[in-house]
């Protein structure tokens, strides 16, 4: 039984998982409305959360799974990348845990927690997670080596996955994140926050009618929705888009959602079976916030030739359970953490 916490961002999560597949738990406590007020997340705002939100949140975990503290075999907790403040919280309890337990901590980088939701078995539907589609664990089905997408409102990855702690990042967005890109798009038509979902849910039923550019950075595996953004920004503002409940600009709205979120959607799974077929991988993998886009998913597994691991949408966002299962591979490598574990917001997949 290893205890994962995650406090990278605005979300305090944690879970109990059963040899590094099984969810005994997942709580996440949410502050999604505290900074929807500010248009976006307050880093000192989602610190100060943390602090009161942490200890309810283990305890809900470990009382929803059931276990006791001194049943834990270990702590794992995000150590970076993310918010100073926020890392900070969680990693600073979990080395209490530990060594009040006397049990391995384990720091784990965030982007390889989103990479192991998708090795997690939740058929007990525990917290609402739907069963997986595939059966067995990723390294026997499809095998190594992987080639996985991490998006999120702060990363956008393409990273080929060689073996268990073993990758090589082959390319990465060179300005906004994709979730960024959603957030300020959704801004830009006056919606609310977080932009993902407020964008993919105005875009469905879309007649097609508008279209924005595609930065494809040819030769690389990079990204950039800078551009996009400001070509939506450009076209909102020509056609008069703003704030309002007129029929008409609603429409209009709608038909700038869809081809904004086209515009990511396309460049995202492009690269990515590009990336997949250039390195032989042998599946891809999705994960992080923005992969729970519907039209992605979609898109992602009607042209790609590869096996397409799909973590279901609540394991997509932030979790604790990512970060347990993470941390179970870890422990069976011998990879433990001192209890001088820091922080890092800048920390690598590579490092």
């Amino acid at each position: 039984m290893i205890l994962g916490i995650e406090t990278s961002c605005d979300e305090t999560a944690a879970a109990v998982v059963e040899n590094g597949t099984k969810v005994r738990s997942n709580v996440v406590a949410s502050q999604v409305e505290i900074h929807a007020r500010y248009g976006g997340i307050v880093p000192e705002v989602a610190s100060r959360q943390h602090v009161l939100e942490i200890l309810p949140t283990v305890e809900t975990a470990l009382t929803e799974a059931e276990v006791k503290l001194e049943e834990l075999a270990a702590i794992a907790v995000t150590s970076g990348p993310g918010l100073a403040g926020s890392l900070l919280v969680g990693v600073n309890v979990a080395k209490a845990l530990a060594f009040s337990l006397d049990v391995p901590l384990l720091g784990i980088n965030h982007l390889e927690g989103h990479i192991y939701a998708t090795w997690l078995d939740s058929r007990s539907g525990i917290g609402g997670i739907m069963e997986r589609e595939h059966q067995q664990s990723p390294e026997y089905e499809p095998g190594f080596p992987l080639l996985c997408l991490i998006a999120s409102g702060g990363h956008t990855d393409v990273v080929l996955m060689q073996d268990h702690g073993v990758y090589k990042v082959l390319g990465r967005t060179r300005d906004d994140a994709a979730g960024e890109a959603f957030d300020k798009a959704a801004r830009i038509l006056g919606l609310g926050f977080p932009g993902g979902p407020q964008v993919q849910n105005l875009a469905v039923g879309s007649k097609g009618l508008e279209r924005l550019p595609r930065a494809w950075l040819k030769g690389t595996v990079d990204f950039s929705f800078s551009g996009v953004k400001t070509a939506l920004l450009h076209r909102a503002q020509e056609i008069g888009i703003y704030p309002s409940d007129n029929g008409e600009q609603d429409e209009l709205k709608k038909e700038l959602a869809s081809a904004f979120q086209e515009s990511v959607v396309e460049v995202l799974v492009s690269k990515t079976l590009n990336a997949a077929s250039e390195w032989q991988a042998k599946g891809i993998l999705l994960g992080g916030g923005v992969t729970a886009n519907v039209r992605l998913r979609d898109e992602m597994v009607h042209r790609s030739k590869l096996p397409v691991l799909l973590p279901p949408p609540v394991l997509c966002t932030d979790n604790g359970a990512m970060i347990a299962s993470c941390g179970f591979f870890h422990l069976q490598r011998g990879k433990h953490s001192s209890l001088d574990l820091d922080v890092n917001p800048a920390l690598s997949l590579q490092d």
